[in-house]
């Protein structure tokens, strides 16, 4: 009953920046956690940044004081400002949020994913 649709993604240069958006639509009865994996190609899929409803955030350690990750909890919309890009960024991007019903049962939705390609 929630759709992602993310945007943004595209090619850039190393220690270059995006923006990715993800917005939201659909019926829940709340959307709790929002946040952004990636996967390269070879790898699994791992986590990038969370954020709760409340604000608190988790990043990993490799984008940790590159990425920033922020929300609009009106529109339920999420965002990962990406800033000084490597190569090693270079992945599929997917938005995820975790949402509510009314029996308060939780479900993890999934974006179809926005490439980025960090490469000079």
């Amino acid at each position: 009953q929630v759709q992602l649709v993310e945007s943004g993604g595209g090619l850039v240069q190393p220690g270059g920046s995006l923006r990715l958006s993800c917005a939201s639509s659909g019926i829940a009865y709340s959307i709790d956690r929002m946040g952004w994996y990636r996967q390269a190609p070879g790898k699994e899929r791992e986590l990038v940044a969370v954020i709760s409803s409340g604000g608190s955030t988790n990043y990993a350690d490799s984008v940790e004081g590159r990425f920033t990750i922020s929300r609009d909890n009106a529109k339920n919309w999420v965002y990962l400002e990406m800033n000084n890009l490597k190569l090693e960024d270079t992945a599929v991007y997917y938005c995820n949020a975790e949402a509510l019903n009314l029996r308060r049962i939780a479900t993890t939705y999934w974006g179809q994913g926005s490439q980025v390609t960090v490469s000079s």
